[in-house]
């Protein structure tokens, strides 16, 4: 399967529309990126099941600011629209498989409760130190 470009018009309805999706963020002059992307192609070719795609920093500025993007390559995975993995750099073929298999074997159930306990104890913390200064 070969990767889909994302762009900040698809990006929410491609991404919302597939349960696993890999996101390569990258730009033509960098050498990383250009050692990345055909790892990055073999691996889609081996999961059919799954969706790759790439965001060009360059042309898309805003999703890379969107996703605090500092350093490129950067791989990122979402899983039923939440961000499980984001990592700089360039994975050997070998690192990619294993994280795309953790990926995999995350049970989203328990990843959405831990977003979510997250969220509440963000609000408490959020809402305490407001009636504090208030």
């Amino acid at each position: 399967m070969s990767t889909v470009e994302l762009t900040k018009e698809n990006f929410d309805e491609i991404v919302s529309g597939n349960d696993f999706v890999l996101i390569d963020f990258w730009a033509e002059w960098c050498g990383p990126c250009k050692q990345f992307g055909p790892v990055f192609e073999r691996s889609s070719e081996k999961h059919g099941d799954l969706l790759f795609a790439k965001v060009n920093t360059e042309k898309q500025p805003e999703l890379a600011a969107a996703f605090d993007i500092r350093s490129i390559p950067t791989l990122m995975i979402v899983r039923q629209n939440i961000a499980v993995f984001a990592q700089p750099g360039a994975l050997p073929e070998a690192a990619l498989e294993d994280v795309i298999g953790q990926a995999r074997a995350l049970d989203m159930g328990e990843v959405r409760a831990s977003v979510a306990e997250a969220q509440e104890q963000q609000a408490r913390n959020g809402g305490g130190e407001q009636a504090q200064g208030a």
